[in-house]
């Protein structure tokens, strides 16, 4: 959890963070699944959420929409969530959403690192309140959507 090796570069020169921590899996997945480049292309997870921004909005440094936990949109599959810091990770988290089943009201991640007491993959509850989705995890300040 604290071992950070040197950063991984695309070969065209594209910053993908450092190695085999949660951000680099991120933008790995976006750069090599969606050929997706971001123009922020450094800071820690928890500088994907900007909270100044309002909900369904363009999150200029990531060129995603970005969506509150609480949002009238429920993520999407291959959605990044964003967790907030903790005293025990000052620097916050992020993941994939890997299965989305808005029937069954849970949602599926996958992660890299998730740090000693997660695993690489996990289920939460998705909850619908008076037309509002709710991931419930008090860790999750949002989502962003590829356009």
């Amino acid at each position: 959890m604290n071992h950070v090796l040197e950063r991984n570069v695309a070969a065209d020169g594209y910053n993908l963070g450092l190695k085999y921590q949660c951000v680099e899996f991120v933008k790995r997945y976006y750069y090599e699944y969606f050929n997706h480049k971001m123009p922020d292309t450094y800071g820690h997870a928890k500088d994907f959420f900007n909270p100044d921004l309002p909900d369904g909005n363009l999150n200029k440094q990531r060129n995603l929409i970005q969506y509150k936990n609480g949002s009238l949109n429920p993520p999407k599959l291959g959605d990044i969530l964003i967790y907030k810091p903790v005293i025990t990770n000052p620097y916050g988290h992020v993941a994939i959403v890997s299965k989305v089943n808005l029937s069954e009201g849970n949602i599926e991640i996958i992660q890299q690192n998730p740090g000693p007491f997660s695993e690489s993959r996990e289920i939460y509850l998705l909850e619908n309140k008076n037309e509002n989705w709710f991931i419930k995890n008090e860790r999750i300040l949002g989502w962003l959507h590829k356009i």
